[in-house]
C-alpha cells in the first residue's frame, strides 16, 4: 500500500479496499492535478500558551498502556483473525526503557504489531520528539520497511482497528515515507491537498501539494504521501513536530513542513454521526522495525502555524 504494494504494517485501510474492490478506481484521482516538487517554510510558529511537559519521564513506562495484536502479523487484516494478544505483561517484551547515545529513550521492538499508548488525553498541542531506527527488521518475508507511526487524536477501545491499533490519525514513520497520512480505521475523516504523483508506484499516487486539490483521505484512496522525504538515514536521530489546533494538524520532519491535514472527524458506529474529532491520546505503533523514541515533549498553542510555498 503506501511505500510499497508489500508493506503490510501500514496497510490499514487499503488492504480492506483492495479485498473488497472499488469501482473505476481510475476515476477517483483523474481530477488530481499534476505534483509539482515544492520548497516549504513554516511561518507564524506559535508561542507557548502553556508549560511544556514531558509524556516520558526518562525510568519507566508507567505513564504508559500496551497492546499487541497477533504473534503472525500476517493474518492482521484477515476477516475473522484468532483473539489478539491483547493488554498485560507480555508488552514488555516489546516496549521498554533502555539507554541509547547516552540518554533514555522509549524501545519499540517491533516484532509483534501493537502499540503503546499515552495516558493523557490531548488537545491543541506542539509535540516535539527525536525517533532513530537501529536498522533491525522483522518479518522479512512480509517485505517490510523500517515502519512505525505516531498515531495522534487516538480514541475508542485499544485494538478496535483490526485487533491491533485504536482508532485514530496516523503521522506516518516510515522510510521514505514519514510525515504521510493514514486514517487508522474507517470511521476517521481526513482531508487535505494534493496533487498526483505517477512516481509513486502504488494507487492512488497521490502526494501533499499546497495549492492542489482539496479531497478526503478515505477508501478507496486511503492514503496521501508527503510532500518530500526529509527524513535522515537509518541509525541517526530525527525530529518531529506534530502542530493540532482543534480538527487541523502540520507535519513538520527535521524541521520540513510535509503535510497538512483539516477537517478531521470521527464517526459514531452506533449512531453513524460524523463529529469533528479535535483531542485524544498518542501512540506509537510496534509495526516491524526496532525504534528508539526519546524527548517527547507537548507544549499548549492557540494557533497554528502557516505553512509558505517559497517556490
Amino acid at each position: 500500500m503506501l511505500k510499497r504494494l508489500l508493506v503490510l504494517g501500514a496497510a490499514l485501510a487499503a488492504t480492506a479496499a483492495f479485498a473488497q474492490g472499488t469501482p473505476d478506481r481510475a476515476s477517483v484521482i483523474a481530477e488530481d492535478p499534476p505534483f509539482a516538487p515544492q520548497v516549504l517554510w513554516l511561518a507564524d510558529i506559535p508561542a507557548p500558551a502553556g508549560e511544556t511537559i514531558s509524556l516520558f519521564n526518562g525510568r519507566d513506562l508507567a505513564d504508559w498502556d500496551t497492546w499487541l495484536g497477533y504473534r503472525d502479523p500476517a493474518v492482521t487484516y484477515q476477516d475473522n483473525p484468532a483473539q489478539p494478544i491483547g493488554a498485560g505483561p507480555v508488552g514488555a517484551t516489546m516496549f521498554s526503557v533502555v539507554e541509547e547515545d547516552g540518554a533514555p529513550a522509549i524501545r519499540v521492538d517491533g516484532a509483534t504489531w501493537g502499540s503503546i499508548v499515552n495516558r493523557r488525553e490531548l488537545s491543541n498541542y506542539h509535540l516535539r520528539l527525536q525517533y532513530k531506527w537501529s536498522g533491525k527488521r522483522h518479518a522479512p518475508r512480509l517485505a517490510l520497511p523500517e515502519n512505525n507511526g505516531l498515531l495522534y487524536h487516538s480514541n475508542g477501545e485499544p485494538g478496535s482497528v483490526y485487533g491491533t491499533w485504536m482508532p485514530a490519525v496516523e503521522f506516518e514513520i516510515m522510510t521514505g515515507s514519514t510525515g504521510m497520512v493514514v486514517p487508522v480505521g474507517t470511521q476517521i475523516g481526513v482531508r487535505t491537498f494534493v496533487g498526483q504523483d505517477r512516481r509513486l508506484a502504488e494507487y492512488p499516487h497521490r502526494r501533499y501539494m499546497v495549492g492542489g486539490r482539496e479531497i478526503d483521505v478515505a477508501q478507496p484512496a486511503w492514503n496521501v504521501e508527503n510532500g518530500r522525504d526529509a527524513e535522515h538515514p537509518v541509525g541517526v536521530w530525527n525530529t518531529l513536530d506534530l502542530y493540532v489546533l482543534g480538527d487541523r494538524a502540520i507535519h513538520v520532519v527535521n524541521g520540513v513542513p510535509v503535510m497538512e491535514v483539516h477537517n478531521l472527524t470521527v464517526t459514531d458506529r452506533a449512531t453513524g454521526e460524523r463529529r469533528p474529532l479535535t483531542s485524544g491520546r498518542i501512540q506509537f505503533q510496534s509495526e516491524g522495525a526496532e525504534t528508539f523514541f526519546r524527548n517527547i515533549q507537548v507544549t499548549p498553542i492557540a494557533s497554528l502555524p502557516r505553512i509558505v510555498r517559497v517556490r
